[in-house]
């Protein structure tokens, strides 16, 4: 039966492979982005600047997939048709012999089938809850193990961990082992899901286009494949046809098939891919290689995959853009499909109002719109911050030097420019050179530099230390520079010119957890005042290469888990993916959309203290290697701009904004007490303007609303008279007639407290919330004591928490923004989850 099947499915694929397949016309190259890969060596490539779209065309930067490190691509539609074969039907041949081969061996991986069934060796398999079932060595799979608990665990499970490693669902299992099972809910599924869907955009590109396939991921939130079409080029109007691909695939329930071959034999099967070629040729010679098929196409790939594409319920090919093989710009150009899909339709639709919610919010856009910044040819990757922009900035800046002040940092200014024997002596010269600008000054080099750490050091080993001025908190906001592929300049996200807000401590050994909780508690402090309030938090350890004795390892290990432990925050452990210089803490923040953002790292480092050779004298008068943490919690101070801009919507908080207080008179007549009253914020430190236009008081209103001023304060006769202003918000929640003094009590609160929404009405709010509590209580105490006859009537469940939750939302101007939980000392307290 087995064999009658692979002759009906081998037919199916020849008749595939004789299909007549569309040309492929040419346009404008589009845009790419950075991200993991199967050899995990993908990275940015070079895109071409496009100015004047920039700056007069700002909603073309958007695109479908809100790529980070990508190009957006013409909307030029395809050429015509050139005559001869087409670019697929010159691939059939290749296509048809590599199907043979893999027919070849895959007939071998079910002679291995049929032996361990006659053999019928029973395993044992461990499931998480600590049941044990039996199982046939080399014929149950983890589907089968699923099936037989319940259909449905079955129907949800599409990834397996086989002692720990991906598995297949229909992979057989080798021997005793441990099982656990992942959905699509879970961020493994996911990861399965996205591949195996890369697979089928694969099948469909070879298909329509006679592709040569390179590498084919999951990302974020979707998957891409880059694929070779020679000097051609695909737009954004193939998506459909590609999409139509697609969903004919997953119609045709192909199902994915594994194979294990050997270096030679995957040379012979993908021997006309030349990028196939080079992946397996870095490979051991010994090395045994798994690949997949799907239909027609067959791919080197780890896997593991969906049991088939019919799993592969909703589908959208997002966009079409460029990339270069290698993020080389000096290798082959290649072109990149992105596409997303889900296993239900609803899940579909969610995604597609994130994206659209998303284009909204985009910063590049805001940005523009706001007149906060713009990127010129003149310096591509560095910022010019327009005055609104500037304010931001430093607001940013200003309030990381504050937080400084409370935790007891001293802020440094050192050079931009170092002489490259500094670069030698940290090591960037042999490793980070390309990512550097340098040049020659009186025939040396020099060169700008991308990171603090090398100037501190130089710093703290100017003289001799003792162990009585550990530990020395070093922070620094000096510019710095790194020389990016201009493929991966992205806004404010991927720059060439940027600052920190960067940090070095300087330690004993003993001194390392009190330090990492130090800085636990500051990185707490700092999200939770923008509203971060959901964290990821990763700790990664010892990598197989590294420096420094085990002993210094486990102790600084030990010290950032037992600050994790102290803060109560859960956190997963990478095993091996720390730096070889040193054990981190990654701390990723989810925005108003869900989407994460790697900012907070906290990482130790025992070289940088060796190569500059950097010592302190003990109590005991001998000199000892001190240890550096390395910290930044922003982040560089552009790419949170960016996050904020996005996480706000651009409707910053009062104390971020550069629009805070919008004057509108209603006459010429109230024209000068709205400028008195302008002055009076202004020398409060508040950013106030009058609007002088002679337009309507309600079109005056409208402007500044649109233009997302905190608050707008109307000023007539009768307001001149009382020495009042009548306040209303950007959301046009009105809050009336206010005394100056009010007006100016309330402002700087709002601006001290760095309150996430509206303080106006607060102290009525509170009280009316409390009133509605009291009246609730009364009657639940007359209802639980009214007459032993049972004629009281019962209170309703919920009732008093749902009265003051409304109440206390009356007057939030930024309803939907995330806000910190507030605990029993009205301190923010985060919310961790895995």
């Amino acid at each position: 039966g087995r064999e009658e099947g692979h002759t009906v499915l081998a037919a199916r694929v020849r008749s595939s492979l004789e299909r007549p397949s569309r040309r492929p016309g040419r346009s404008d190259p589009g845009r790419r982005i950075s991200t993991r890969a199967f050899d995990r060596e993908t990275g940015p490539a070079p895109r071409r600047r496009r100015r004047l779209e920039e700056e007069n065309q700002p909603a073309r930067l958007i695109r479908e997939e809100m790529a980070p490190d990508a190009v957006a691509p013409t909307d030029a539609a395809p050429t015509e048709e050139p005559s001869g074969p087409s670019p697929y039907e010159q691939k059939s041949p290749y296509y048809a012999k590599r199907i043979e081969l893999f027919e070849k061996y895959f007939a071998r991986e079910g002679e291995r089938k049929t032996a361990a069934e006659a053999s019928n060796e029973t395993i044992k398999v461990t499931m998480p809850d600590g049941a044990v079932r039996d199982a046939v060595k080399n014929v149950t799979s983890p589907w089968d193990i699923a099936m037989s608990i319940h259909k449905k665990l079955a129907q949800a499970s599409i990834l397996a961990h086989v002692d720990g490693k991906d598995w297949d669902m229909r992979r057989p299992l080798e021997g005793d082992c441990a099982l656990k099972l992942f959905s699509f809910d879970d961020p493994e599924g996911k990861e399965l899901y996205w591949h195996s869907s890369a697979h089928v955009l694969g099948e469909a590109l070879e298909l329509e286009y006679g592709a040569d396939l390179t590498i084919g991921p999951s990302i974020e939130e979707g998957f891409y494949y880059d694929c070779y079409l020679g000097d051609k080029t695909l737009s954004d109007h193939e998506r459909t046809q590609i999409q139509k691909r697609m969903e004919g695939i997953i119609k045709e329930k192909q199902p994915f098939q594994r194979i294990e071959v050997s270096r030679d034999e995957a040379l012979e099967m993908f021997l006309e891919n030349k990028f196939k070629v080079e992946l397996i040729t870095n490979l051991p010679e010994d090395a045994t290689i798994s690949c997949y098929r799907c239909g027609p196409m067959v791919d080197l790939c780890r896997g593991p995959h969906l049991p088939d594409t019919a799993w592969i319920k909703a589908v959208t090919v997002n966009q079409c853009s460029r990339s270069h093989w290698r993020a080389d710009v000096t290798k082959d150009p290649l072109v990149r499909v992105y596409a997303v899909t889900f296993p239900t339709d609803k899940l579909m639709k969610e995604y597609k109002l994130r994206i659209e919610e998303a284009k909204k919010r985009d910063h590049r856009v805001l940005g523009l719109h706001q007149e906060l910044f713009f990127f010129d040819i003149l310096s591509p990757g560095s910022c010019f911050f327009l005055p609104d922009g500037a304010t931001i900035y430093n607001n940013l800046i200003n309030f990381i030097k504050e937080k400084y002040w409370e935790y007891e940092y001293s802020e440094v200014v050192t050079p931009n420019i170092y002489n490259f024997d500094l670069w030698k002596t940290s090591g960037h010269a042999a490793h980070y050179k390309e990512n550097m600008f340098s040049f020659n000054v009186e025939k040396e080099e020099f060169g700008l530099k991308p990171m603090n750490c090398p100037g501190h050091c130089v710093m703290f080993g100017h003289r001799k230390r003792s162990f009585r001025e550990l530990p020395m908190r070093l922070a620094d906001f000096g510019v710095l520079h790194r020389n990016e592929f201009s493929g991966a300049l992205h806004g404010l996200t991927r720059v060439r010119r940027f600052q920190q807000d960067d940090a070095h401590i300087f330690c004993l050994p003993d001194q390392i957890a009190d330090e990492i909780k130090g800085v636990l508690d500051l990185t707490e402090d700092i999200l939770s005042t923008f509203g971060f309030t959901e964290f990821e938090v990763n700790l990664s350890t010892k990598p197989e290469k590294s420096v420094g004795g085990p002993e210094i390892w486990d102790k600084a290990e030990g010290a950032l888990k037992e600050a994790l432990a102290v803060k109560g925050w859960d956190y997963e452990v990478d095993e091996g993916g720390g730096a070889f210089y040193g054990p981190k803490i990654d701390i990723t923040v989810f925005d108003a959309l869900k989407r994460r953002f790697q900012c907070a790292t906290v990482q130790l480092d025992f070289q940088l203290p060796i190569r500059f050779n950097l010592s302190y004298v003990t109590e005991n008068n001998e000199p000892a290697r001190p240890i550096i943490i390395h910290r930044a919690i922003l982040g560089s101070v552009e790419r949170m701009f960016a996050i904020l801009t996005e996480h706000f919507a651009g409707k910053y908080p009062y104390w971020l904004s550069p629009k805070q207080v919008m004057l509108v008179p209603i006459s010429e007549a109230s024209r000068e007490y709205a400028l008195e009253v302008k002055k009076q914020l202004r020398k409060a430190g508040h950013h106030a303007q009058v609007d002088e236009t002679d337009r309507k008081m309600q079109k005056k209103v409208r402007e500044a609303q649109l233009e997302h001023w905190n608050y707008i304060l109307v000023v007539g006769e009768g307001e001149k008279t009382n020495r009042t202003v009548n306040v209303r918000t950007r959301d046009n929640v009105v809050h009336g007639e206010v005394k100056l003094e009010e007006l100016m009590t309330v402002l700087n609160e709002e601006r001290s407290t760095k309150s996430l929404t509206c303080m106006f009405g607060v102290e009525k709010s509170a009280a009316a919330a409390a009133a509605k509590e009291a009246e609730e209580a009364a009657a639940k105490a007359s209802t639980e004591g009214g007459g032993g006859g049972g004629n009281g009537r019962k209170a309703r469940p919920g009732a008093r928490k749902k009265v003051a939750s409304a109440s206390s939302d009356d007057d939030d101007d930024d309803a939907g923004l995330a806000r910190p939980v507030l605990g029993a000392k009205g301190r923010g307290k985060p919310k961790f989850i895995m």
